[in-house]
Order: structure tokens, then sequence, then C-alpha cells
């Protein structure tokens, strides 16, 4: 597997698949291609469907500034090796100078035809839970002290790193106000949500209410171009910070410890990234809020100091009980219902946490077997459900 450095991206927003990917696609080429007289840029598959309310012609030309370049956006086209998928050609003396194909697989990745993305960067020679949870078993570790043996120690700045980036967006989250861009007049809740404090609350609606708000913030500043951090996506940026912050917040917990749960995390979002997939337009909304969800549980259980068992079970039923679920952005906007999906989701993996605390010891499923059951659900989930557009609350929104 991967460092974690490619599953947690710090960039702007509002898509990981769609703003991120094609900006790191595009900057590459021109490494490739940097003197041609002018380009072409072919979107397909999801790209093409939902790109103009991802910005991903906006993020293109910025990376492109002001070369010559037109952007297609090709919705007819098979995309039979991933939905995500991107030509850019250089031209010269209107001839063909340079052309590569690119897919974009989630988390703002891109590779090239040809490539796999296991195949460079790669510090994790284990790539399941199974063996990993072995391993820290035989050597009497932690998973964040297995993340440290094989990142090497400085992993922990680039964390430090990580956690002020969602602190960041936190803060600038819950005090932003306004409607976000893209036409649907989506206005701004999370600062509402954190200062709509009730005299009678009772402690449980005070969690919700402030474990939303952050999730919100995130999202929203997600939604309005925003730096965020990928955990593991653009549109699903919110859970893991949201968790981490109220727990904090609450409990007190270090910033020693958040670091050593943001590691946890980042083992279950490479797995599902390794053996299936984070991207909603292969797998529907199932791989990004699922393993965001995920992610957040396992970090939640390892800053509780539960055992390997229970952060499986927490991971595994995180991704389980969102089986299935579509990715029907309405107006291909990171909007409605991605915003507050990433508030449910954060409650939702404290719920798993608290299930699995009591309950690890009499599990059925593996979290690895949850994970390849996504995976095949996913790739099961008609074309219209998988990010773009064309089904679910995309297609009956104002009907």
């Amino acid at each position: 597997m991967q460092s974690l450095r490619y599953l947690y991206r710090i960039g702007n927003g509002p898509s990981s698949s769609h703003t991120m990917g094609p900006i790191a696609a595009a900057r590459r080429f021109l490494t490739e291609a940097p003197d041609a007289e002018r380009y072409e840029v072919i979107l397909y598959g999801s790209l093409a469907k939902t790109g103009k309310g991802h910005m991903t012609d906006e993020a293109i030309l910025r990376v492109f500034d002001g070369r010559p370049c037109d952007i297609i956006f090709d919705v007819e086209s098979p995309t039979d090796t991933h939905p995500n998928t991107v030509d850019m050609i250089a031209y010269r003396d209107g001839n063909v100078l340079h052309q590569t194909r690119y897919y974009s697989i989630g988390g703002g990745e891109v590779i090239a035809d040809g490539e796999q993305c296991e195949s460079h960067n790669e510090v994790y020679k284990l790539d399941s839970f199974t063996a990993i949870s072995e391993y820290c078993r035989e050597k009497e570790m932690r998973i964040w002290q297995y993340v440290e043996e094989c990142e090497g120690a400085d992993i922990w700045d680039y964390l430090a790193k990580v956690w002020e980036t969602m602190q960041d967006a936190i803060k600038r989250g819950i005090v932003a106000e306004g409607v976000l861009h893209g036409g649907l007049g989506t206005q701004r809740k999370a600062r509402y949500l954190f200062r709509q404090k009730h005299i009678d609350e009772s402690e449980e609606t005070k969690t919700n209410r402030l474990i939303c708000a952050y999730a919100y913030a995130v999202s929203e500043e997600n939604a309005g171009g925003g730096v965020i951090v990928t955990a593991p996506t653009c549109g699903a940026c919110g859970v893991l910070p949201a968790v981490l912050k109220y727990l904090q917040n609450k409990r007190g917990f270090t910033d020693t410890q958040i670091l050593h749960a943001l590691a946890t995390a980042s083992v279950i979002g490479n797995l599902i990234k390794t053996n299936a997939s984070i991207s909603g337009a292969e797998c529907g909304c199932q791989a990004e809020i699922g393993t965001a969800c995920a992610m957040a549980a396992a970090a939640a259980a390892e800053i509780y100091d539960l055992d390997l068992d229970q952060i499986e079970y927490a991971a595994e039923m995180s991704i389980e009980h969102h089986l299935g679920l579509t990715c029907d952005p309405i107006g291909g906007l990171v909007q409605i219902p991605c915003i507050e999906r990433n508030a449910i989701a954060a409650m939702r993996a404290l719920n798993a946490v608290n299930l699995a605390d009591f309950l690890a010891d009499s599990r059925k499923i593996s979290f690895d077997m949850i994970v390849d059951t996504m995976y095949e659900t996913g790739k099961d989930l008609k074309v219209i459900y998988r990010e773009t557009s064309e089904g679910g609350l995309a297609k009956l929104y104002n009907k």
C-alpha cells in the first residue's frame, strides 16, 4: 500500500476526483509537453457528466494558465477502465505532439493508462487487515506504531499538518455565512448549528449538534472551494475531523493521541483504497462516506485504547451499514446530499465505536470481507447512481 500522504491530501475542494485529480493530471501533462502550441482536454464518464458542477474545467484551465486549451465534455463514449477518464493532447503545427490518458481514481490520485496505483510510493508490504492485525499482535504493537514503522518517524510532522489543516477548516466553517455557489441556493448551516443552543438542551442533543456543526463546517468549506484534507475524499472530508474535534474538546485528548488516531484511520482508508475503491464514480457514495465513517470509527476506537478486534469491528460496521449508498449529487455539486451525509456519518461512527466496545467478541464479519462486499456492491450499482447526477435525488429534484 502507498504512504498515507497519498490518502490525506491537503488542497482545495470541492472534489478530490473531479478537481484535485484533474489538476494533478494537468500538472503532470504539462511537464511532459510544456512547449505545445495548444492543448485539448477531453473529459469522459462522470468527469464529463458532473464536471461543470464540480468546476473541473475551471480547475484545469487554472493549471494551463492562459495557454490555448480546449475542454470537451464527452458524455457518450464508454469508460470501460474507469468512470473518471480524461485524455490530454498536445499539438504543434497541427500535429499531435504528445497524448496521455489519465484516470482520477479518488482521493485526488491520478494514474496514467497502464499504471497501477500500488506500483509507486509503496511503503506497506501488508495489504489486508487480517495480515496487519496478526503482525501487530505478534509484535505487541498498536496500529499507529505499525504506521510509524512503515512510514518513518517523520510521518508525525505530516500528520500534524493534516490535523492543523482540519482544525483550520472547522474554525473557518463555523463562522462563515452566506449561500454556497452553484445555483442551488444552499445556505451555510455550520454557524447556526454551533451557536444555536437551547436552555434545556440535553447532553445527547448537544453532542449531536456539535458533531454535526463540525462536519458541516468542513464540508461547507469544501463545497466553497476552501482548503481541506481528503479523508479519504473531498466529498467525505468532514466526517473524520468532526469526530476527532469533538472527542478532543469533550475528553481532553492530546494532539499526540489525535495523531495516533489519524494514523490508525489511514490504514483503514488505505486498505479500502487498495482492495476496493474510494471513488464515488466507481462505487457510489458508500465508497466515500462509508470509508470516511469507517476511518472515523477506527480513529475513535484508537483514542479510547480499544483492542484490535474492537477497532476492526467498529470499522467493519461503518462500511456494512453504508452498503449500497448511491452517489447522486444534485446539479453535480458537492452540496446536497453530500454535506448532510458527512454529519450523519460522523454520528454513526461514534455509535459504531460504542457498539464495538461491547460486542466485538461476537462479530461474524471481518473487515476484509466487508471491503470486498462493498466493492462488489458498488460495481453492481447502475451507473446513474455512481456520481453521474442522472439518478436518485439528482434526477427527481425540482420535479
